[in-house]
């Protein structure tokens, strides 16, 4: 009887649960990454609270002689969103809260992502593992959703953060004639959304393999083309069809972008 060696074709499904078990591994295990959180939780209460106590102080242009106004937050949600007033205006004058609340952390997981994946490329643990382990496709999509996940863990941060700052700053709680459903809705279409960002960053990720400044700089590039829209798809506001969009969305662009990374991984070297 003829001894027959048989090797065993490994399926997507294996690929992928060993990949997955080894990313989340090395991020759960990985100092960055809680760092990132530490930062998502801390920095809307240091903004809360550091605003509401400049509130009402001047400011006066020494060229010029005009004095500016500084107002704090009025209400706890301004840290995730502008909150209408009765009469369906914008609570008033806080450009500051505007830009940096909630939606920063869309830009911050691109230092995660960009940092796991270039650190895959200098190590040469990128070549080793496509070499004996994993497809290129598999790689981009485990960390596709590896980025996804610490980006919605930032996310869910920040909101604690918010929260225990207008505690602490003593802000009001009040939805401003909006129900709890819709900042819930909020934030699921925001951790939604959370994945077109994830799939950009990868991407230029990959392209710059072991180049964390490039891929760093590139990503924030990208993440700037559509972050001015991330408060008009995700506001505090949202009903389902805001959380159904974003849900297009994300998937949309994370197998589009997905398949280019895919392809950029097989047509560029490894080194």
């Amino acid at each position: 009887m003829e001894n027959t060696v048989r090797f065993e074709k490994s399926s997507f499904g294996k690929r992928m649960k060993s990949m997955l078990k080894v990313d989340f591994r090395r991020m759960f295990k990985s100092k960055l990454f809680y760092i990132l959180i530490a930062c998502a939780l801390v920095i809307p209460i240091l903004m809360t609270v550091m605003m509401t106590m400049m509130d009402g102080s001047v400011s006066v242009d020494p060229q010029t002689g005009v004095e500016t106004v500084i107002h704090g937050p009025e209400n706890v949600w301004q840290s995730i969103g502008t909150l209408p007033t009765a009469d369906g205006a914008a609570m008033g004058g806080m450009d500051v809260m505007a830009m940096c609340n909630i939606n920063m952390m869309f830009m911050l997981v691109a230092v995660f992502i960009c940092l796991f994946i270039s650190d895959d490329f200098r190590s040469g643990y990128a070549k080793n593992l496509f070499t004996v382990r994993v497809k290129k496709g598999d790689y981009v999509i485990s960390k596709t959703l590896a980025g996804f996940a610490c980006g919605t863990f930032m996310l869910i941060a920040y909101f604690i953060g918010a929260m225990l700052g207008g505690a602490i700053s003593g802000l009001s709680f009040d939805l401003a004639g909006l129900a709890v459903g819709n900042i819930v809705m909020c934030m699921i279409a925001k951790i939604f959304l959370m994945l077109v960002f994830v799939a950009i960053f990868v991407l230029v990720s990959v392209a710059a393999k072991q180049k964390a400044w490039l891929s760093i700089c590139g990503s924030l590039g990208g993440g700037m083309l559509l972050f001015m829209m991330v408060g008009l798809i995700t506001p505090l506001g949202s009903t389902m069809m805001n959380v159904a969009l974003c849900f297009a969305g994300g998937a949309l662009f994370a197998v589009g972008l997905g398949a280019i990374g895919k392809v950029v991984l097989k047509k560029t070297s490894l080194v």
